[in-house]
C-alpha cells in the first residue's frame, strides 16, 4: 500500500502506460465456468448465505487433504486439514497457537513481509536469518539461533519474494532441525502449483510423525483467480487445529462459503485448466531469463526466480528505497524495494528490487526490460 502511494500525481500516456509488477495477485476474474458455479450456489444454496463450520466445509476439507497427501505422496485426513479466510490467516493463526508475547520465530530474509507485519502486531520478535546469494537459507545458520523463546522458523517456498524454489533436501534439513529442538516448520507453499519441478517438492508428509512438527499453508487465491474471495487452508495436528478453531471463530467466525465451494469445485474439475495456468506462469518465467541480457551488461543480476517471482540486484547507488518512485516517474515501473523485505539493520535490500511478473506476458516482460535497460 505504501508503494501504489507512490502513483499519485504522476501521470502515464498511452504508449507508455504504467507497468505494475508490485503484487503477485491474479488480475482477471476466475475461468467462465467457475463464476458460473459461484453464481448458481449464490442464488441456490441457502447455507451459503449462513455462517458455516468454523474449520471450514468437510467436503473442500477432505477433497485437499486427499489431493495433497497424493501431490506429496504422503499421508493427510481431512481432520489435518482446515480452511481460512485466507493464507495470510492461517499464518495468523498458526502464530496465535504457537506463540506468546516476548516468543521469536526464525525468518530467512528478504522475508514476505505480510509474515513479518504478523509478527509484529502479536508482539512476537522476528529473528534474521539472512541467505546467502542464492536467497536460500542455512540450516547451521538457523540453529545458532535458536532460543529458549524460539517457538516456530517459517519458510515461503516457491519463495516470496525470491522465487526460489527450496531442494527437498533443503526443506528435509529444517524440519529435522525443528523437530530435534521441539519447535514447529511453519511452511507456507502458497505458489506450489506453479513450481517448475515435477513430482513431490519435498517428502515431509511421507514422515508418519510430520504433524508432531509441521504446519503447512496454501492457498487457492492464485490456483483458481480467487483473490477477492479469500481462501487459504492450514494443515496441521488435530490437536493444533483445535486451538486454530478458537482463534478462527473469534477472528472470522468462518471463512466465505461462496468462495469455499468455488475451490472445491476448482479442485474436482479444473485440474487441467490450472496446468495450463501453470505452464503459462512458467513461461513467463523463462521469458525473464530470455531478457535478461538486456540488463547485465549495466550491472544487474538475477538473484532468484520461480513462482511468481524474480528478484534483482540493481546496480545504481541509490537505495532501492528511493530507486522505486523514481521507477514510477522515468520509466513508469512499480515494483517493490528490497528494503521492504529486509531489517532496516540489513544493507542488502538497498540493492535489491521485488519483480512480480505472473501478470505480464511474454511481449509484456520484454518491455519491461527495454525499460530498465534505459533507467
Amino acid at each position: 500500500m505504501a508503494a501504489r502511494r507512490w502513483l499519485f500525481g504522476v501521470t502515464f500516456s498511452a504508449d507508455r502506460p504504467l507497468i505494475n509488477v508490485s503484487q503477485a495477485a491474479p488480475v482477471e476474474p476466475p475461468p467462465q465456468p467457475l463464476r458460473q458455479v459461484m453464481a448458481d450456489v449464490a442464488l441456490t444454496r441457502d447455507d451459503a448465505h449462513l455462517y458455516g463450520p468454523v474449520l471450514g466445509l468437510d467436503e473442500l476439507r477432505a477433497e485437499l487433504a486427499a489431493q495433497t497427501a497424493r501431490h506429496y505422496a504422503g499421508e493427510i485426513t481431512a481432520a489435518q486439514t482446515a480452511i481460512t479466510s485466507g493464507c495470510n490467516q492461517a499464518f495468523a493463526a498458526a502464530i496465535a497457537t504457537l506463540c506468546g508475547e516476548g516468543d521469536e520465530v526464525i525468518l530467512p530474509t528478504p522475508w514476505y513481509f505480510n509474515h513479518k507485519m504478523w509478527l509484529d502486531m502479536s508482539g512476537v520478535r522476528s529473528v534474521a536469518l539472512r541467505t546467502g546469494p542464492d536467497l536460500l537459507p542455512d540450516p547451521e545458520a538457523a540453529a545458532a539461533l535458536i532460543t529458549d523463546r524460539t517457538r516456530a522458523i517459517a519458510l515461503v517456498t516457491p519463495n516470496n519474494p525470491g522465487g526460489v524454489e527450496y531442494p527437498a533436501e533443503l526443506v528435509r534439513a529444517f524440519f529435522d532441525l525443528a523437530q530435534s529442538h521441539g519447535i514447529a516448520l511453519i511452511l507456507d507453499e502458497t505458489y506450489r502449483d506453479f513450481d517448475s519441478r515435477t513430482g513431490p517438492p519435498h517428502d515431509l508428509f511421507q514422515n508418519p510423525d510430520w504433524q508432531a512438527t509441521l504446519i503447512h499453508l496454501y492457498s487457492f487465491s492464485k490456483a483458481y483467480r480467487l483473490t477477492g474471495h479469500r481462501v487459504g487452508a492450514i494443515i496441521a495436528s488435530e490437536a493444533r487445529l483445535a486451538e486454530v478453531e478458537k482463534f478462527l471463530d473469534t477472528v472470522a467466525i468462518c471463512p466465505g462459503q461462496i468462495g469455499q465451494h468455488a475451490a472445491l469445485w476448482g479442485m474436482q474439475n479444473l485440474s487441467q485448466w490450472l496446468a495450463g495456468e501453470r505452464d503459462e506462469i512458467l513461461a513467463r518465467r523463462q521469458a525473464i531469463t530470455d531478457n535478461m541480457h538486456k540488463i547485465t551488461p549495466k550491472g544487474w543480476k538475477l538473484l532468484g526466480l520461480g513462482g511468481y517471482f524474480a528478484y534483482l540486484h540493481h546496480p545504481f547507488e541509490e537505495s532501492s528505497a528511493d530507486l522505486g518512485p523514481r521507477m514510477v516517474r522515468d520509466a513508469g515501473i512499480l515494483c517493490l524495494p528490497g528494503t521492504m523485505f529486509c531489517p532496516d539493520t540489513d544493507p542488502t535490500g538497498a540493492r535489491q528490487l521485488r519483480i512480480a511478473f505472473a501478470n505480464l506476458d511474454a511481449p509484456g516482460i520484454s518491455v519491461l526490460f527495454d525499460r530498465l535497460a534505459v533507467l
